[in-house]
């Protein structure tokens, strides 16, 4: 039995202030992407995971899909498996890959051993893997509160658009991230400018990661003015970066990349 975990976008990233515990709290909108890892997991002697396609850092010991079904196996009476992943979604990139790839695991081994989990049990499972992993076990567009695990759905649909990703040779840590932003308290309104047309969305909707992340990595800021140039009608890093993406109303074959730039066309 093999799942496709997918990427997420991020549409406008407000970062509000920095709580107590040492999070901060944010306002975004995560939206499913149609950029596709492959996860199979197979009964084996022991628990056991394998990697293939783009390359992850560490030995995979601590992966958030190991995690993910020892989680469910201190549970449940499950047998030790080796678990495949083949990954297309780049790393580091504000893509959500390695929790989409948690949470499809749950879901996967729920099916797999008839495990009988709802939805709910699946997110509540998901919340302690990650922020942002319980927004794929529903995977449908919402606006995302608290540290990004409070979720409201949102009426979005991009699919009249094409979409263009781009993902620089430059990796960009949280930690970094969030060192190059200062809190602010909401001074943009996020819930009300996604309900706009996108048309619009250039001057009402932005990453509040972004200004310190281009003064540091110009490079990714080249890519935001590029997708501009050629026609986007929206374009903006995703979560704290590295990749960019652009929506476009026609398709178009994008010109002038750096040759070590990686690009997706996503419709």
């Amino acid at each position: 039995m093999i799942a496709f975990p997918n990427a997420k976008i991020n549409i406008g990233l407000q970062v509000l202030n920095r709580r107590d515990d040492g999070y901060h709290n944010l306002e975004t909108v995560f939206y499913p992407l149609k950029l596709y890892d492959a996860l199979e997991i197979v009964e084996a002697g022991k628990l056991q995971f394998s990697v293939s396609g783009v390359p992850i850092p560490a030995d995979g010991r601590d992966n958030l899909c190991v995690r993910a079904y020892r989680l469910l196996q201190d549970v449940y009476d499950l047998p030790p498996v080796h678990i495949y992943l083949h990954k297309v979604i780049p790393i580091g990139a504000g893509l959500g890959g390695g929790s989409a790839d948690a949470a499809f695991l749950l879901k996967l081994a729920n099916q797999q051993f008839g495990l009988r989990l709802d939805e709910p049990a699946l997110i509540s499972y998901a919340r302690q893997l990650g922020a942002d992993c319980p927004f794929f076990i529903r995977n449908t567009p919402v606006l995302a509160t608290g540290i990004g695990d409070i979720f409201n759905q949102v009426q979005v649909d991009l699919s009249p658009y094409h979409l263009v990703l781009v993902k620089p040779d430059v990796y960009v840590s949280t930690a970094t991230a969030y060192g190059t932003v200062s809190p602010e308290p909401a001074s943009k309104h996020l819930a009300a400018a996604i309900m706009q047309p996108v048309e619009t969305w250039r001057d009402t909707i932005f990453n509040d990661f972004e200004p310190g992340i281009f003064a540091r990595y110009p490079e990714i800021a080249a890519i935001k003015a590029l997708l501009y140039e050629q026609g986007a009608v929206y374009a903006a890093m995703s979560g704290s970066g590295s990749s960019v993406y652009g929506l476009f109303a026609e398709r178009v074959v994008l010109e002038g990349l750096n040759s070590s730039h990686q690009l997706y066309y996503i419709d």
